[in-house]
């Protein structure tokens, strides 16, 4: 079982974040952190990877920067929903589920007026 954390805003759609490592923010770290819109953090770790590559040796570069990609990969999804909650977003729920569509089910479960507030596809 996977857990979710659910944070919704009014009139937006809720968003569900998993809890745990972030394969993604490990491997692409300010990339990914700023596809998700956690820009404070994006240009932070970007600024640390400049400096690590511009002022730090080489060997000892290479090893925090492997330090700094473990620690993303270890709070990416904390970051991202540390940076929804300062857009306003509001945490609903903790949600354990197999995987996403799950969660997204026991969500509108407990709360079927959310319902609404999804868009629907372009055809």
């Amino acid at each position: 079982m996977k857990t979710y954390t659910a944070l919704l805003k009014s009139d937006a759609e809720p968003v569900l974040v998993k809890e745990g490592f972030s394969w993604g923010a490990l491997l692409f770290g300010p990339f990914w952190l700023a596809a998700h819109r956690t820009w404070i953090a994006a240009a932070i770790t970007l600024a640390a990877y400049v400096l690590l590559a511009v002022l730090v040796p080489r060997p000892a570069a290479t090893i925090l920067s492997a330090g700094l990609m473990l620690i993303l990969g270890l709070t990416g999804n904390d970051l991202r929903r540390w940076a929804l909650q300062h857009r306003g977003y509001l945490l609903l729920y903790v949600l354990a589920a197999g995987d996403r569509d799950a969660a997204f089910v026991r969500l509108m479960t407990h709360r079927p007026d959310l319902g609404a507030r999804f868009r629907p596809d372009p055809v």
